[in-house]
């Protein structure tokens, strides 16, 4: 004679199924992340507003669209899927703990992506004008050297792309506070 002794996980399996599917996980700069520490007086745009226009341009104010957000996530795009992947089978298996540790990972991968993107990507060629002007916005009296050496180069005839490669100057950062602003959220749909 044999003892078979069964475990009823149907109610610990449900509660992780509904737990996962009760939530997303966002990628972004959320409204607390969103104000900025500008020394410019009357700073009219937050942190969200301005990856807004750098992700889809302000044809208005003759700015172009210089995406970051979506492409950085897209290419974390496998990484994200195995981590969501992961989520739901630890949901299949009552797993709760584990399903949160997933979607955790998969929004810092995410939002990384997009830091990374921000940081490296190759983005439309700032104009003159904004070279000349991005020390205003950070509050100093000077240029950074790369700066100033983007301006010697344009004045030599270089294209502004030459110029910018050349001096090592990447568009979208310059204070360095829309891309630590960037982060993910889990939150229940």
């Amino acid at each position: 004679m044999s003892l078979k002794v069964t475990k009823d996980n149907v109610a610990k399996v449900l509660h992780a199924i509904q737990k996962l599917a009760g939530q997303e996980v966002l990628v972004g700069i959320p409204a607390t992340e969103a104000e900025r520490n500008d020394d410019e007086p009357g700073a009219p745009l937050n942190n969200a507003q301005l990856g807004y226009i750098h992700e889809y341009g302000s044809p208005k104010a003759n700015i172009p669209a210089r995406p970051f957000l979506e492409p950085g996530v897209e290419d974390q795009r496998a990484s994200i899927t195995n981590h969501l992947q992961t989520a739901a089978k630890a949901a299949l298996n009552g797993q709760g703990e584990k399903v949160d540790l997933s979607l955790n990972a998969a929004g810092l991968i995410a939002s990384t992506g997009a830091r990374n993107k921000l940081n490296s990507g190759e983005f439309v060629p700032l104009a003159p004008s904004t070279i000349r002007n991005r020390h205003k916005s950070r509050g100093t009296a000077s240029m950074r050297a790369s700066e100033k050496r983007y301006l010697e180069l344009i004045a030599s005839g270089a294209t502004p792309e030459q110029a910018q490669d050349q001096a090592g100057i990447q568009p979208l950062v310059n204070t360095g506070q829309l891309r630590n602003s960037i982060t993910y959220v889990i939150r229940k749909k």
